[in-house]
């Protein structure tokens, strides 16, 4: 298989796996319940719904939701994304082919370019773009009305959109993680749809492990199964799973390799902290962006990092679970080349 075909089978199965419906959308059920009634409350007054922000981070159900609530109002979708809109033409050729009623997704609005943003503002508001035609004093200003559209945001740093921006959205909604519980109920679809059987604690195991974020789940049940496919019978077993984790240096508590890393640097390198922000990233070689994004919120959700003005402290859960699993990985490498 061409690499070209490999990732294209990545990428359908992924859409396969993506609820296609409200019954099938497990978890953010406050969520799920606001956005049912906005929805029926426009359709009731036969409007557009108002323009939605939904914010959080990466591979918890933002453009699932944008895709739920277009299904949802039967109308025509445009996805794109921030740093795909380059300039202000770019934003009027999506703008003025727009229908009337349809929704506008735009994935990492805060990427969107600030010139370009300020566009968007009278086209959110009065559904008007006012386009500037010439340079200098013989340049004029064309106003074009645009059909009613509903413009749907996703961010995962709600902090970097701009306050006339954020104020132009009807609604704001932040998707928290998931529990537990919720992230094996994705799992049992998700095994139903990838047709693989499981035994024992096995999904438990994947859900302990998936951050609280129904992405990851996903993605370790697809790499447990490769490893139930080659090394088992096909089924994926609470062994089989332990094993694949221990292979993917990912622990029980899902911490990855640069997970254990930034703590050990933590602990080690800054005497457990406090360290700020540009310290860590230097020191771990990691972009300062992912470490908030991406670490960081797991790791505080783990009450493994605390926050104070002078920068990040590791807590006693941390030192005892780094021991911990220190441990079980030499067990593990022991046991398998001695």
């Amino acid at each position: 298989m061409s690499r070209e075909n490999y990732f294209t089978e990545e990428r359908v199965l992924d859409l396969t796996l993506r609820p296609k419906s409200w019954e099938n959308y497990v978890g953010q059920e406050k969520i799920k319940n606001n956005l049912k009634i906005i929805i029926e409350a426009a359709k009731q007054r036969k409007e557009s719904i108002e323009h939605l922000l939904f914010y959080g981070g990466s591979g918890l159900g933002k453009t699932t939701l944008a895709h739920l609530v277009a299904k949802e109002i039967k109308k025509e979708t445009k996805t794109t994304s921030g740093p795909a809109i380059e300039k202000p033409g770019d934003l009027a050729a999506i703008l003025t082919n727009l229908e009337p009623g349809s929704i506008l997704f735009i994935d990492e609005i805060h990427r969107l370019n600030r010139i370009t943003e300020e566009y968007l503002y009278p086209a959110m508001e009065s559904f008007k773009l006012n386009l500037i035609l010439g340079r200098g004093p013989m340049a004029k200003i064309m106003e074009m009305n645009l059909p009613f559209f509903t413009l749907i945001g996703a961010t995962t740093q709600p902090a970097l959109l701009s306050s006339p921006l954020r104020a132009r959205f009807g609604a704001s909604f932040g998707l928290d993680f998931y529990q537990i519980f919720e992230i094996e109920k994705i799992l049992e679809r998700s095994t139903k749809i990838l047709n693989v059987e499981t035994e024992g604690e096995s999904l438990k195991i994947i859900a302990k492990a998936s951050r609280f974020t129904p992405r990851v789940a996903n993605n370790l049940l697809k790499r447990v199964r490769d490893f139930a496919q080659v090394k088992g019978k096909g089924t994926i077993t609470p062994n089989i799973t332990k094993e694949a984790l221990l292979a993917l240096e990912i622990d029980e508590l899902g911490l990855t390799s640069q997970d254990r890393k930034i703590l050990e640097i933590i602990i080690k390198k800054f005497n457990g902290g406090p360290v700020g922000l540009q310290a860590l990233a230097a020191a771990t070689m990691e972009n300062e962006n992912s470490i908030l994004d991406i670490y960081e919120p797991y790791l505080m959700r783990l009450g493994f990092i605390e926050r104070n003005p002078k920068g990040r402290i590791a807590t006693k859960l941390a030192f005892q679970h780094l021991k911990t699993n220190s441990q079980k990985l030499f067990d593990f490498l022991n046991l398998e080349f001695r």
